[in-house]
């Protein structure tokens, strides 16, 4: 495992360098390869970002000014905020045998670069990131925007449990560099479609309890998508909603990807470990915040969440 100063060491190394995010890419992983794309143009490199078809269009803006041309062959590829190869978007995968590089910060990380680096006491990998590119440079406002969208999304605008003293350390250094963070807080935090609000009530109109109301269950499948005409960035974060629900200290967002197969997101308080309900499932993430993919009819699918939580949660009730 490297060390920050290690890291920024066999990055000077590199050139022609390849960026990768991560499937259903948000800001934590869009921020990191952004800002590591400018950290490294920066000492003279070439690198880009590999093109994710899956940006929505409050993340895509980071992303385009760093994008790989047509044809790009990299020498060097390297990984921000993806904890497993699993997790490569269609066109990354055929680099998930030769990432020279990955850098995270959840404690599911399956070290598959050739050299690694995670941080899992970070609330964002932006945080990591940002100590790599200190050691590399001065840091400046366009590598401090991105990596402020990357911290501050991982954190909800730093109200989550997981934003530590380091974090606002990070967001102050980020803010002194004079970026408009204020946008960025405006976009990501303050600002909701029309169709967005429409997904939020139909989700709360067929919300189920559970345990005595602090197990929530909300779904988004395919056909609300449709009767809404929603987008993706309609839809973007909407796991971050059954929380807000008084008494709720487990809310299980299942997301229909398309037909019978399920994205689910965990977020939960102290009583319950998102990581490591979601492993039964063949998922991981954070204690407070957690996923995976499974495959099955809703209320099939549901029972399995069910039956996940009730063998890793010993006062859980039906």
């Amino acid at each position: 495992m490297l060390s920050v100063s290690e890291t920024a060491a066999l990055l000077r190394t590199f050139d022609n360098i390849l960026i990768l995010t991560h499937v259903r890419p948000d800001g934590d992983t869009v921020g990191c390869a952004a800002a590591l794309c400018a950290g490294l143009r920066a000492l003279g490199k070439t690198a880009y970002l590999l093109p994710n078809p899956e940006l929505t269009d409050t993340v895509a803006p980071y992303a385009a000014p760093y994008a790989a041309p047509a044809g790009f062959v990299p020498d060097k590829v390297v990984s921000t905020d993806i904890a497993t190869t699993g997790l490569f978007p269609e066109n990354a995968k055929p680099y998930a045998g030769r990432v020279d590089l990955a850098i995270d910060h959840h404690p599911s990380f399956e070290h598959f670069g050739k050299a690694n680096i995670v941080r899992p006491e970070a609330a964002a990998c932006a945080e990591l990131m940002y100590d790599i590119l200190a050691a590399l440079g001065p840091i400046t406002p366009e590598m401090a925007l991105p990596l402020y969208v990357g911290v501050s999304t991982d954190t909800g605008c730093f109200a989550y449990a997981n934003t530590t003293a380091d974090t606002h350390a990070v967001a102050a250094a980020l803010l002194r560099t004079g970026i408009d963070y204020k946008t960025v807080n405006k976009v990501f935090f303050r600002t909701k479609s029309r169709k967005r609000m429409q997904l939020e009530s139909a989700m709360m109109n067929t919300c189920e309890f559970y345990d005595h109301n602090r197990v929530a269950i909300l779904s988004v499948p395919c056909s609300l998508m449709e009767r809404f005409q929603a987008t993706e960035t309609d839809a973007e974060d909407l796991s971050a909603l059954g929380a807000q629900i008084e008494g709720v200290d487990c809310a299980v967002t299942m997301r229909e990807l398309r037909p019978d197969v399920w994205k689910l997101s965990l977020r939960t308080g102290d009583r319950v470990n998102a990581t490591v309900v979601c492993r039964v499932l063949g998922g991981g993430g954070h204690r407070a915040a957690a996923g995976a993919t499974i495959e099955g009819t809703w209320a099939d699918c549901k029972e399995r969440i069910l039956n996940a939580i009730a063998q890793n949660v010993p006062d859980f009730t039906r």
